[in-house]
């Protein structure tokens, strides 16, 4: 009997429980099924989690935004907006904070909260304002400088180790070595030591691999719902990095905090550099390191994105190349920037080039460097606002998102074109409409309270880099056209200086070809060699206009090789 009212017991208890879970997924689908989202997400965080599983969550949520609106659900309690007037709202109006769920899986340290994973606002600004001299430059007199010098070594590494000849083709991983320029210009205007990753050209200590082993796991960890089991108390510590790891995050901190500790040990007086200002504003101790940390992780690998999809969008598009080449010609012969033998162009002669800010908003737009959801948590009451001309409700309780790709691709705000790669939508806009292009653009740095407080420092790089680079190649004109008697490979493109150009180069049949052999199989990267004409011979001289760069090698007397499929 007794066995039989215990089961009785058990069956009642699970039956409540179940009915509890269901009333709760009920209340909680009902609490925004005015929106609209893929199957199962407003019952399940499975097709949210899936989706940061195959690392294509911006996609996704571009996808959700074309399908379901410029307001859609991606998880039971989270929504997405491609709206950019909804996000500036979302980001200015009191009442909204960060999402714990997203920014507390965001910290590096255990239980330990840094500029970026701060949800609490009044914490947050607070911290912001201890921080911001720094960032822009009013106490860190030396930041442009630090930065030429940084791109100096870029430059040389590129002259002294990645020429090629007439005997040997040196091929160069371009995007490693932007990532090698980014982290040591962090390093050298924050902590005033750089990591040494240009001169040695190689990892320093892992650095990258350890941040990129990091990432990884909080990735997993967040999509699958355990991220919080790192800030537990007691096991936490066990899990959450350290110091102490042999790699992941934990190799970076150690390196990190050493050098942070080295500088700290200094007067803030000798050297005005980021950190020496975070010292000046009240920043030390354990405060100070995270910070030192979190500026590393984050403000080398998204600047590296986006100056290498500046480079890339201008490889593959000759005619935006070539006319950026016009106008940093002009610029040079005018006396407006400098010429190869002057020094680096300052950041104002940068932002007084007109095409060549259009190249990096546009490329920006095209391939935003970070494309996270950056979750809001809505206020407790909820918020009525207009979206596109209708009244909609957030209610409390959920948080909504960004989604970059379905924002900054949108042909509502950049025309039928928006997908594509066109740097001139920037100079020929009406003004009303370029207003609306240019503040939809600079949500990429986000906006308000939470806008990223190293964008000064990034947009420095990126037009330095960018001018720099081009400045180093010379000129580019025609494309030699190269075949195999026995197969088809790729083209090649040369680029010389002009006064080469009067002359072709071409057409001397015995000399010998730069090629690129297509990548196959596991050889994702292809093969580069020089082959003479008994392998390969030229078939044409075509303009640039006409073939697609992808790949380059730099060759000597700044020439550069670029191969390339004819269109």
């Amino acid at each position: 009997m007794a066995v039989a009212d215990l089961s009785g017991q058990a069956v009642t208890l699970f039956c409540c429980l179940l009915s509890l879970y269901v009333f709760r997924i009920i209340t909680t689908y009902a609490k925004l099924m005015q929106f609209r989202g893929p199957s199962g997400t407003g019952i399940s965080n499975w097709p949210h989690s899936m989706a940061m599983l195959r690392g294509n969550c911006h996609e996704w949520y571009a996808e959700v935004n074309k399908k379901h609106g410029p307001i859609a659900r991606v998880a039971p309690q989270v929504l997405v907006t491609s709206s950019p007037e909804v996000w500036m709202h979302v980001n200015n109006k009191p009442g909204y904070k960060r999402s714990n769920w997203y920014y507390k899986a965001a910290r590096i340290e255990y239980r330990r909260d840094n500029v970026f994973s701060q949800t609490d606002n009044t914490k947050h600004e607070q911290r912001r304002k201890q921080m911001a001299p720094g960032y822009s430059g009013r106490e860190n007199i030396q930041l442009e400088g630090s930065i030429d010098e940084r791109l100096q070594d870029f430059l040389y590494l590129i002259r002294s180790k990645y020429i090629s000849s007439d005997r040997r083709v040196i091929p160069m991983d371009l995007a490693k070595k932007v990532q090698y320029f980014t982290l040591d210009v962090i390093s050298s205007v924050g902590l005033g030591k750089t990591f040494g990753m240009l001169q040695s050209d190689h990892d320093v200590d892992d650095y990258l691999k350890s941040s990129e082993e990091g990432l990884a796991i909080g990735n997993t960890a967040l999509a699958m719902g355990f991220s919080w089991i790192t800030q537990m108390p007691f096991i936490g510590r066990f899990i959450a990095p350290s110091p102490k790891d042999s790699n992941g995050f934990g190799k970076m901190m150690a390196a990190c905090f050493r050098l942070v500790e080295e500088r700290a040990a200094g007067s803030t007086d000798e050297k005005s550099d980021m950190l020496a200002s975070f010292m000046r504003h009240g920043l030390s101790g354990d405060e100070l390191r995270t910070e030192a940390l979190e500026q590393i992780i984050a403000g080398s690998d998204t600047t590296a994105g986006a100056i290498r999809g500046t480079l890339l969008y201008l490889i593959t598009n000759p005619r935006v190349y070539l006319k950026l080449q016009h106008e940093i010609d002009d610029a040079t012969r005018r006396g407006f920037a400098p010429s190869k033998d002057e020094g680096i162009i300052t950041a104002a002669q940068a932002r007084n080039l007109p095409y060549l800010q259009a190249v990096i908003r546009e490329a920006l737009r095209v391939c935003p460097p970070v494309t996270n959801i950056f979750p809001r948590d809505i206020p407790p009451d909820g918020d009525a606002l207009v979206v596109d001309g209708e009244s909609v409700f957030l209610p409390g309780g959920a948080c909504i998102g960004y989604s970059a790709y379905a924002m900054h691709q949108s042909e509502k705000i950049y025309g039928k074109d928006a997908e594509a790669f066109r740097p001139e939508r920037w100079l020929e806009s009406d003004p009303t409409k370029l207003a609306v292009m240019v503040r939809t653009n600079e949500l990429i740095f986000g906006h308000g309270r939470f806008q990223c407080l190293g964008k000064a420092v990034a947009q420095i790089e990126i037009g330095k880099t960018v001018f720099e680079m081009w400045i180093l190649h010379g000129n580019v004109n025609e494309v030699a056209v190269i075949s195999a008697k026995d197969r088809t490979v790729t083209g090649k493109v040369t680029f010389h200086n002009a006064t080469e150009l009067e002359q072709p180069v071409f057409n001397d049949v015995s000399r010998k070809f730069y090629v690129s052999v297509p990548s196959t199989g596991t050889n994702s990267g292809g093969e580069i060699a020089g082959l003479d004409v008994s392998t390969f011979q030229v078939t044409d001289i075509l303009p640039l206009s006409e073939c697609v760069p992808v790949s380059i090698v730099f060759g000597a007397d700044q020439n550069i090789f670029i191969f390339c499929s004819q269109t």
